[in-house]
């Protein structure tokens, strides 16, 4: 459904690289992630993939047809959420969605099995200017305008950046259910605890990939062993780590800091680890071993 080839595109006159060279194949129907902080090109390769900006150099297909011959056609069918809010504010829900259901030459009432899960909850506010609405219930009303016109491919930019906890996990089991119908659905997050959700995802820092799999195959391919630290001093924890030769690599998550032990094999150093902080003068030692998530192995290849 969608391929891209060698993608490069540069701003300023070439200075400044956004997207470099991303090669990567999206299949019917996959859920797939685009996986990386701001600033990592997700946006970029968005407006390429939906025609708004062209490419310096490379290749890319939706359905079949050249971002850059066939425009007109990728347009018709393809669905675009860009990462700001860009519904009409001033217009109410309903105007917004027969709106874009007219300038695609359709109605609500064709497509409507598409959207009904999301219009429901709209349903009550139908009559509410768009710009009165929650962050939320924002994010799920132009969801639904990029799905009146019954796209084959939607394209997603960092959909849920701003909304609450619950607004995040309910647009994620929508995604979910349009998955269900065959739609191909392409996210962008920087938020790694979303990209479990997806079937495949890319890893991509500074406009280029880092890695391409399954989360879990992205978490199995983990090399080494990882270990959550905590202790009473915890600045003094990371020093002593950071001394030891060679230097352990720590870094806060949550109330641990989790421990990458480059260099030492798989063998299991729990033990080491406790008795090298305890005999450093820290008290409440705690060190257990974990299962990397998809954020340590991003780290992992930043830091490798």
């Amino acid at each position: 459904m969608v391929t891209v080839d060698n993608i490069t595109k540069t701003y300023q006159k070439g200075t400044v690289k956004a997207v470099s060279d991303v090669s990567f194949s999206v299949a019917e129907g996959e859920l797939f992630g685009l996986i990386g902080p701001d600033g990592a090109g997700k946006s970029t390769l968005f407006r390429i993939l939906t025609t708004l900006l062209l490419p310096d150099s490379g290749t890319a297909t939706v359905n079949g047809y050249d971002v850059v011959a066939d425009y007109r056609q990728i347009r018709n069918q393809v669905g675009y959420m860009p990462g700001r809010f860009s519904l009409y504010q001033d217009l109410t829900v309903a105007e917004n969605i027969q709106f874009f259901a007219t300038v695609f030459n359709t109605s609500i009432a064709e497509n409507y099995h598409l959207i009904e899960d999301i219009y429901i909850q709209l349903e009550p506010f139908k009559k509410r200017r768009t710009g009165k609405l929650s962050g939320g219930m924002k994010q799920k009303l132009a969801l639904c305008c990029a799905l009146i016109h019954k796209p084959t491919v939607l394209f997603l930019d960092e959909p849920t950046t701003g909304v609450d906890p619950v607004s995040r996990k309910e647009f994620w089991e929508m995604l979910g259910r349009l998955k269900k119908q065959r739609i191909t659905v392409v996210v962008s997050t920087p938020y790694m605890d979303e990209a479990a959700l997806c079937d495949r995802i890319a890893l991509i820092q500074h406009g280029s990939i880092l890695a391409i799999d399954s989360p879990q195959g992205i978490t199995s391919a983990y090399p080494g062993r990882l270990y959550a630290v905590k202790a009473t001093d915890m600045p003094r924890v990371s020093h002593v780590l950071a001394t030891q030769e060679p230097p352990f690599v720590g870094y806060i998550f949550g109330e641990y800091i989790h421990v990458d032990t480059p260099g030492r094999g798989s063998q299991d150093l729990t033990d080491e680890l406790t008795g090298l902080l305890t005999s450093a003068g820290l008290s409440d030692v705690e060190v257990k071993p974990i299962a990397p998530t998809i954020e340590d192995c991003f780290i992992k290849m930043l830091t490798s």
